[in-house]
């Protein structure tokens, strides 16, 4: 019986290589590059610097899925109200006991126009688009096949040759292109919000690690939010996003109190507080599925100057709440904002 499920799982991870969709994170709003090409450079300072690290299922895999990212963007001025932004990103994603992992590094650039307003209203459309390097392989030595172990035993022989296939397994490296647009509205300090619509993959590139082809399928990703004051000091920081790709799909919503505890011209020091709920389509078979709450997710933000940090976590309330034990995620997150003299006043929300 071993046998046979150590078969089952090697030809499922086989599978999964080939077919695996994109990273995400429950912080999405603390992983602007990574959304919506069009975020790059939407920040009331010059410049952005952040870091994502998010650890998952670390109760089901022995070694769980670990991705982590780093992005630098800032803003451009043209003109008198509009501006370029552009930016830098790169990511990874470690799983599984062959150590299954992805590499993107990328570069993005938008354009900012401001359709109408005055000095303390804007209501602006921005336009992205971003090109990047993906690589993705694996250990192959790690990988264990049913032919390698003794029949009358049932010990693992590592002497014993692999399946044929691994010799048809090769690193796989290829071009990736995506584009976005954003519209925002900032009426005061406390009172905005967005609504943004973004395309992955625009070019489907093949990201088979075999001999066939397997096409990327695209990413469409629908999100939006705000900020709404409930009183001077305490608003509302509601948000959605939804990821469609292929035969997956994955949405977050949600919301945040944001407890504001003084700011200055550039900065804010705020605190907010916030829960949100992920749906998924759940498989009950190959050809069926139904969509259901996945995780429910509690965050917390700390901002102090030019830094945020932040942190969520995700507890995990689907089917397999058997064997997570409840566990499902953990997200650390860290931005930087750095403001110069050029200084226009309230420009965007405050993501």
């Amino acid at each position: 019986m071993n046998v046979r499920i150590l078969t089952a799982i090697t030809a499922l991870f086989l599978w999964f290589s080939a077919n695996t969709q994109d990273i995400h994170y429950s912080q999405f709003y603390m992983a602007p590059l990574h959304l919506n090409p069009a975020m790059a450079g939407v920040m009331n300072c010059n410049s952005r610097m952040i870091v994502n690290y998010r650890n998952q299922w670390a109760t089901v895999l022995t070694n769980p899925y670990n991705t982590f990212s780093a992005s630098y963007d800032q803003k451009v001025p043209v003109g008198r109200e509009d501006y370029f932004g552009w930016g830098a990103s790169a990511w990874g994603d470690v799983a599984g006991e062959t150590k299954y992992k992805q590499f993107m590094g990328r570069l993005t650039g938008s354009f900012s126009k401001k359709l109408f307003g005055d000095r303390n209203r804007s209501h602006y459309l921005v336009a992205g688009a971003d090109v990047g390097v993906n690589q993705r392989g694996m250990d192959l030595g790690a990988l264990r096949f049913g032919s390698q172990y003794d029949p009358v035993t049932g010990i693992f022989d590592p002497s014993r040759p692999q399946d044929p296939i691994v010799s048809e397994i090769t690193p796989v490296t290829f071009m990736d292109v995506s584009g976005g647009l954003l519209w925002f509205s900032v009426f005061d300090r406390q009172t905005n919000f967005y609504a943004g619509v973004s395309l992955a993959h625009i070019n489907r590139p093949n990201v088979s690690m075999i001999q066939d082809e397997y096409r990327l399928y695209q990413r469409l990703t629908l999100h939006g939010g705000g900020e709404f004051p409930i009183n001077r000091n305490v608003s509302m920081v509601p948000g959605f996003v939804i990821f469609s790709q292929g035969p997956s799909f994955e949405g977050n919503l949600g919301n945040s109190f944001r407890f504001d505890m003084g700011s200055t011209n550039y900065f804010s020091q705020s605190l907010e507080v916030g829960g949100w709920v992920r749906l998924v389509n759940n498989y009950i078979d190959e050809n069926s599925k139904n969509l259901g709450a996945e995780s429910v997710i509690l965050s917390a933000r700390f901002n102090y100057d030019q830094f945020g940090i932040g942190f969520s976590y995700d507890w995990n309330i689907s089917p397999l709440k058997g064997a997570s034990r409840g566990n499902g995620a953990f997200e650390f997150s860290l931005n930087y904002l750095i403001c110069g003299a050029e200084n226009r006043g309230l420009y965007c929300p405050t993501f």
